[in-house]
């Protein structure tokens, strides 16, 4: 299938298939394929809290398609193929599985809460934890028992999740280091990709600093969604921080909550 030179549909006249708090699903240009547009939205607590904060969803897509991209290359199975335009990116249509993995390095968050620790204490070792994915029931934690019991994926498959979740770590862990910045933890969904009769486990949605947590390695500044979380002002110029480190956009460069234009790539 080529994937190169998708045939770019307006947005107003493509089947929308989903539309989640950050970001809408839309009918590819090919079979097995979709469109993932990002939105300006900022929620959190369960979108008990929400904004729109232009230029979010912009930096969202250039960040996460630099991961996705570089995950790819390193031969980590994703759902990324290219990103299209400002907004939007073509991806592989997967089966989500209904579990968000988290990955922690250091206590932040409900960990910190939950067990009496420090934020900013760094741990004994990476912590592999799992959610049900459930809005109304606030995403609960959940053990692999009940995965398994309920049928949210196989053994296997929590094996081939948690070898995936070690190696993201592993490349996100040194790819911010190396621009000076500490991943704290972050958020990782994965999904079913089916290829004729054969199926294995990528990583899908997005990551980005609404995913993860990130802080400047000198000052400790927050540089993720826990700016919008507690009220701290500075999202766009802190997620703009991480994109210029990273090389994405140039130095004076700030993204704009334009429409959709199209990458010519």
């Amino acid at each position: 299938m080529d994937f190169k030179t998708p045939r770019y549909i307006p947005m107003s006249r493509r089947r929308r298939i989903y539309e989640g708090k950050a970001k809408i699903l839309y009918e590819g240009p090919e079979p097995g394929t979709l469109i993932q547009h990002f939105k300006d939205d900022a929620t959190a607590f369960n979108a008990k809290k929400h904004e729109v904060i232009e230029g979010k969803g912009v930096l969202n897509n250039r960040i996460s398609e630099y991961i996705f991209q570089h995950l790819n290359d390193i031969g980590v199975p994703t759902h990324f193929i290219r990103r299209l335009n400002m907004r939007e990116q073509l991806i592989r249509e997967v089966e989500i599985i209904p579990l968000e993995v988290v990955v922690r390095n250091v206590a932040a968050g409900s960990l910190a809460t939950r067990l009496g620790i420090d934020e900013g204490t760094q741990l004994p070792r990476s912590i592999i934890e799992f959610y049900y994915k459930n809005d109304k029931l606030s995403d609960p934690m959940v053990s692999e028992e009940h995965i398994t019991a309920f049928g949210w994926a196989s053994p296997q498959e929590i094996d081939d999740i948690m070898a995936l979740a070690i190696r993201v770590n592993d490349f996100l862990s040194g790819l911010f280091l190396g621009v000076g910045i500490r991943l704290v933890d972050f958020k990782m969904e994965t999904g079913r990709l089916w290829e004729n009769d054969i199926m294995r486990i990528v990583v899908a949605d997005e990551i980005s600093p609404d995913s993860c947590r990130l802080c400047d390695i000198k000052t400790n500044d927050k540089m993720d969604k826990d700016r919008f979380r507690r009220d701290m002002g500075g999202l766009v110029e802190a997620y703009t921080e991480v994109a210029k480190r990273l090389g994405i956009v140039a130095e004076g460069e700030r993204p704009q909550g334009s429409g959709p234009v199209l990458v010519k790539g």
